[in-house]
């Protein structure tokens, strides 16, 4: 395997630093740093933060005019560390959204009336978890109702899958979100919302959950 080299800029313990950049994309404001071998001890706001040297990018005086005074070649293979799958209901909504092309507040409006985001939710009739997958259908989507991520990465999926076939219609949204709740044959059957009193509930709670999100 062949190793990746990442340079990273930062220099001996500075106490005028103002900002440090981290992979992720964050810049926390400092009042001063060390170097502790392979780590990095941030002086904060009255803590202390710690960090691995191979998440700092920079650290600079100034946001608009970031000043390295050496730069490090890092072995990335001998430090990075795999980042762990993320398991919060909330920010596997965001990313299986992302990925399946569909807003992220509407994927959370549905999990919201699913099962508050609880991932030990069981329904009466079976359905598991986030999304209230039931075992039939997580079996069609090839998914582990119990596995968090699985389980929105299968309702995302289902309801993209449901948007798309009633994308003609003009009542496109309210047809998929009553097909994710009682099944496409009831809509069929009914050229519509089933007149079934908690599907008629359900596509309401989600619609009204959406337009109030933030």
């Amino acid at each position: 395997m062949v190793s990746k080299l990442f340079i990273f800029a930062f220099c001996l313990p500075l106490w005028g630093a103002k900002f440090v950049v981290l992979q992720s994309g964050f810049q926390l404001a400092v009042d001063r740093w060390e170097k502790s071998g392979e780590q990095i001890l941030i002086y904060r706001e009255g803590g202390i933060l710690t960090v691995a040297t191979s998440d700092v990018v920079e650290f600079i005086e100034e946001m608009d005019a970031p000043k390295p005074i050496a730069a490090v070649i890092v072995n990335a293979q001998a430090v990075a560390k795999p980042e762990a799958p993320r398991t919060d209901p909330k920010l596997v909504i965001v990313e299986m959204a992302e990925q399946y092309g569909l807003p992220a507040k509407f994927v959370a409006s549905v999990a919201r009336t699913e099962s508050a985001y609880r991932t030990d939710a069981v329904s009466a009739k079976g359905a598991i978890g986030v999304m209230q997958l039931m075992p039939g259908t997580a079996r069609e989507l090839g998914v582990d109702p119990n596995d968090v991520r699985q389980n929105i990465e299968g309702g995302t999926k289902m309801l993209r899958d449901l948007l798309v076939q009633y994308q003609n219609d003009p009542d496109q949204v309210r047809k998929a979100l009553a097909a994710y709740n009682a099944g496409a044959g009831a809509v069929a059957k009914y050229g519509g919302v089933p007149p079934y009193r908690e599907t008629q509930n359900y596509v309401d709670r989600v619609l009204k959950n959406y337009q109030g999100a933030k």
